[in-house]
């Protein structure tokens, strides 16, 4: 019985020395931040929030500068929805311009290149999601008869909008929001859809809105000595 216990007290002891062992060890160098991880000469991070003062709003906890690229990947969005990148187009950001859009029309797409922005200058750059009313298998309303055949199609989503306009809106342009105008004002005037929830998949940032829709974002920052930083 001796021998069993002394055999017990010395492993006891040895446990010990192992975790005296562990603290005396040096600390660990960590190269990412939280929510971030690096990978072909890039600091992949997900590291991007909600203002809690403005709870539509999706922006970078660090600041996007020149040469990085910025990924926003929609999972889901609705017809109605317009998923839309802008930065501020004044040093007061009371003007904003579209960089990008995104709709129901291009999500799933065999480029996944299109779901990359590359920043080409320092900037506060948002990301919000809107609604603007459904117009699918709507046309111009040229013709007599909206099926006849000089009746123009403009497609099921507006596709251009004025570059610049205040922050969080999004203003149609062309025939068909030409033809639209009347429901449009309403709903340009309306707030941006509510983010439900946000989390993180390793350095994926994951904001699902009220709704159900579903982005997916990441900024790609080049480290030092990568290709991209000695072009």
């Amino acid at each position: 019985m001796k021998t069993m216990d002394i055999a017990f007290l010395g492993c006891c002891v040895l446990a010990s020395f192992a975790a005296l062992a562990q603290t005396d060890l040096p600390a660990v160098k960590v190269t990412a931040p939280p929510f971030s991880s690096q990978h072909g000469g890039y600091l992949v991070s997900g590291d991007f929030k909600v203002d809690p003062r403005m709870p539509s709003v999706v922006f970078p906890a660090q600041a996007l500068v020149k040469g990085d690229i910025l990924s926003i990947e929609p999972v889901s969005l609705q017809d109605d929805e317009y998923l839309v990148l802008q930065e501020c187009a004044s040093a007061d950001c009371r003007e904003a311009s579209v960089v990008r859009f995104w709709t129901a029309d291009n999500i799933g797409g065999g480029d996944a290149r299109y779901n990359r922005v590359r920043i080409t200058h320092e900037n506060k750059y948002f990301i919000w999601l809107k609604r603007l009313p459904d117009v699918s298998g709507q046309s111009c309303g040229q013709g007599w008869l909206k099926f006849s055949s000089d009746t123009t199609q403009c497609g099921s989503h507006f596709t251009s909008f004025q570059q610049i306009s205040p922050p969080l809106v999004l203003i149609p342009s062309g025939g068909l929001a030409a033809f639209h105008q009347e429901v449009l004002q309403k709903a340009i005037r309306s707030d941006p859809v509510r983010v439900a929830r946000q989390s993180h998949e390793g350095a994926t940032y994951v904001v699902t809105y009220e709704g159900g829709s579903i982005a997916r974002i990441q900024r790609m920052h080049a480290t030092h000595g990568s290709q991209q930083d000695r072009q």
